[in-house]
């Protein structure tokens, strides 16, 4: 039976008109809502953290941040820049890193030295304010021992030795 239908010639034409109303559908409300829902909204600013124990060396900073809010967040955008007392502080000593995770080490930096940080999380939708920004400070170079002015007797001994820092050092520690 399939092939004897498939095989007569149908005519589609409508005999009458049908009669509809032209009308135009305003889905302007519907569509500002559907891109509302779609969009992703920027970030809040992260949050630094203070410095952490055992987080420098003479020469790395370990930088950690967090978020407060569950946005969405592609990189961040980590800036730094050496803490100076001069009023006409060099804007050209700031550097920014874009990383992908919530922490950084930074490398290369002075010892006994201050740095600034500041963080900004990035998504599709833009950036988000700076976090505030918070002081580390890398542990001081060892110092150097005088041994030539190094005494000893039966109880006790005279050791001598010098800072490398430009910056003076709160306490140092000797361990025999």
């Amino acid at each position: 039976r399939l092939e004897e239908f498939l095989k007569k010639e149908v005519d589609l034409e409508l005999s009458t008109w049908p009669d509809f109303e032209e009308r135009v559908i305003d889905i302007s409300e519907v569509e500002q809502l559907m891109n509302s829902i779609n969009a992703i909204p920027a970030p809040c600013a992260p949050v630094i953290n203070p410095q952490g124990p055992n987080a420098a060396t003479g020469t790395s900073l370990k930088v950690c941040w967090g978020l407060f809010s569950d946005d969405t967040v592609e990189c961040y955008q980590l800036c730094c820049k050496p803490v100076s007392n001069e009023r006409h502080s060099d804007e050209k000593a700031e550097h920014t890193l874009k990383v992908k995770e919530t922490y950084c080490t930074i490398t290369d930096l002075l010892p006994n030295t201050q740095y600034e940080f500041w963080v900004s999380a990035l998504n599709a939708s833009g950036i988000s304010p700076p976090s505030e920004r918070a002081v580390y400070v890398t542990a001081p170079s060892p110092p150097t021992i005088k041994s030539k002015k190094i005494r000893s007797c039966e109880n006790g001994a005279l050791v001598c030795w010098e800072s490398r820092d430009i910056n003076p050092v709160d306490f140092y520690t000797v361990e025999l």
